[in-house]
C-alpha cells in the first residue's frame, strides 16, 4: 500500500474575515492577483481552501466540471433532516442532476413570466417610497432594498401577505449563518421553521391549486418526471434566499456607488435610458456576490501551477474578477456607460443564476424610481461610518442612511 506524501501549500498571509478588507477588498485582491492569484487560505472553520482570484481562472473554474458544488458527506456522518432537505437545491447539484431541476424549474420559472411582474414591481417600489417621502429621510437597506425583492418573490409564490414578514425574518437569518459561523445556531432555528412553513402551505396548494408559482412548480412536469417533495422546499429554499439577498444588495451597493460618483449620478438621472447599462456596471463594479459558493475539486487539478488536490475546497473570488484589470479597461473606474462588460456577477457555466433576470429587472426599476421621485438623494452620514455586513459569501451594507 502506498501513502499519498505531499508538501502542504504556503498559506495565504491575507486577513479575509478583517474589517479594512471588508470595508474595501479591492485593494487587496489587487495585490493578490499580482502575486498569487490562486493561493491558500484558513477558514474559520480551521480547515484550508484555495482561493481564485483573476478574471480567466475564475471563469474556468465555474464553467469546469471537475470542480463541484454537490459535496459528498463524509462517511458515517449523518446530516440534520432541514439540511438534507434543502441540500437538494440547484446550486448544490452538479451535471445530470442539475439539468433535470432546471429543465423543470424553468417551464414554471419563465423570462415571460418575470417580465409580467414589471407592473407590480413598479406598484411595488412607489408604494414603499410613498411611506417615507414625507419623512424626507430613509434606511435605504430597511425601509426599501430589503422589503422590495421579498414581497415580489412571496407574491410570484403566493405566499399570504400576512406570513411576508416571517420570510424576511428568516431569510435573513439564514444568510446570516451562512455568511458568519456565529449566527449558526440562530440560522439553524429560522431553516427549521422555514422549512416547516413550506411543508404545510405546499400541503393546502396540492389540495387547492392556484395561479402562483409554488403551484406551478407542483404541476410542472416532463415525460413523468416531477419535483419531488424535497425538491420543491429545496427549489423555494434557493429563489428565496439566494434572489432575494442578491437583489437587496444589488440595489444597495448600487445607490452607494452612484452617491460616491456624482457625475455618473447626474449622468444617469439626465439620461434615465443608461439604467441597463448602470445596473450592469454596479454588478461588475460592487456586486452582491463576492465569492462564489463553495466548490470541491473530484480529481487532482494543475491551476497556475499550483496543485488542487482530489477532495480539496475551492472558493472563487467574483469580486476580484470583476476588477482583473487584465480583463477589463480600467477596472477601477466606475463607468455606467462600459460597452464591453462581461462580469460573472450572476456565475459562469451549469450554475449561473436563474434569478438573474428577475434581480435585473427590480434593480433597473428599484434604482431609477428612487432617482426620479428622489433626484436630492445624499448619504446622512460618510461613508467610513457605514457598517458592512461580514463574511465572504454576501457583499452588502447593513444600513445606508439617506436625506433627500
Amino acid at each position: 500500500m502506498t501513502t499519498n506524501h505531499h508538501t502542504e501549500p504556503a498559506q495565504s498571509k491575507t486577513d479575509y474575515l478583517n474589517e479594512a478588507f471588508i470595508r474595501n477588498p479591492h485593494p487587496i485582491y489587487a495585490e493578490v492577483r499580482e502575486q498569487e492569484s490562486v493561493s491558500r487560505f484558513l477558514l474559520p472553520s480551521g480547515h484550508y481552501a484555495w482561493l481564485v482570484t483573476a478574471y480567466e481562472d475564475v471563469a474556468a473554474v465555474l464553467s469546469d466540471s471537475r470542480f463541484v458544488t454537490n459535496h459528498p458527506v463524509e462517511e458515517g456522518v449523518e446530516l440534520p433532516s432541514h439540511v438534507e432537505i434543502i441540500s437538494r437545491n440547484l446550486s448544490n447539484v452538479d451535471a445530470t442532476d442539475h439539468r433535470r431541476l432546471r429543465r423543470l424549474v424553468q417551464k414554471a420559472f419563465t423570462p415571460r413570466m418575470v417580465d409580467q411582474l414589471r407592473g407590480r414591481i413598479e406598484e411595488l417600489t412607489n408604494d414603499l417610497l410613498d411611506q417615507v417621502q414625507a419623512k424626507g429621510e430613509m434606511n435605504l437597506i430597511e425601509d426599501f432594498a430589503f422589503p422590495l425583492p421579498i414581497k415580489v418573490i412571496c407574491e410570484m409564490l403566493g405566499v399570504p401577505i400576512e406570513d411576508q414578514d416571517k420570510f424576511s425574518d428568516w431569510s435573513s437569518a439564514i444568510m446570516e449563518g451562512f455568511n458568519n459561523p456565529k449566527h449558526a445556531e440562530r440560522s439553524e432555528q429560522a431553516l427549521i421553521a422555514f422549512i416547516d412553513y413550506l411543508q404545510h402551505l405546499i400541503a393546502r396548494r396540492r389540495s387547492d391549486l392556484k395561479q402562483d408559482l409554488i403551484s406551478d412548480l407542483i404541476r410542472v412536469e416532463e415525460d413523468g418526471d416531477m419535483l419531488s417533495e424535497h425538491e420543491l422546499y429545496a427549489m423555494i429554499f434557493v429563489l428565496i434566499i439566494a434572489g432575494h439577498e442578491t437583489t437587496v444588495n444589488l440595489i444597495g451597493n448600487g445607490v452607494l456607488s452612484l452617491l460616491e460618483h456624482p457625475e455618473q449620478l447626474e449622468q444617469l438621472k439626465n439620461e434615465p435610458e443608461l439604467i441597463h447599462s448602470a445596473i450592469e456596471e454596479i454588478l461588475r463594479y460592487d456586486g452582491p456576490v463576492e465569492v462564489n459558493n463553495m466548490r470541491l475539486a473530484t480529481e487532482d487539478v494543475e491551476l497556475q501551477g499550483k496543485q488542487i488536490r482530489k477532495g480539496e475546497m475551492v472558493f472563487v473570488a467574483l469580486a476580484s474578477a470583476n476588477r482583473d484589470d487584465n480583463h477589463f479597461t480600467d477596472p477601477n473606474t466606475f463607468d455606467i456607460t462600459r460597452k464591453v462588460n462581461d462580469h460573472l456577477a450572476f456565475g459562469k457555466g451549469i450554475h449561473f443564476c436563474m434569478g438573474a433576470p428577475l434581480a435585473r429587472l427590480e434593480g433597473e426599476i428599484a434604482i431609477s424610481t428612487l432617482l426620479r421621485r428622489m433626484p436630492e438623494l445624499r448619504l446622512k452620514t460618510n461613508r467610513e461610518s457605514l457598517n458592512w455586513r461580514h463574511g465572504i459569501i454576501i457583499r452588502g451594507l447593513k444600513e445606508i442612511p439617506l436625506v433627500f
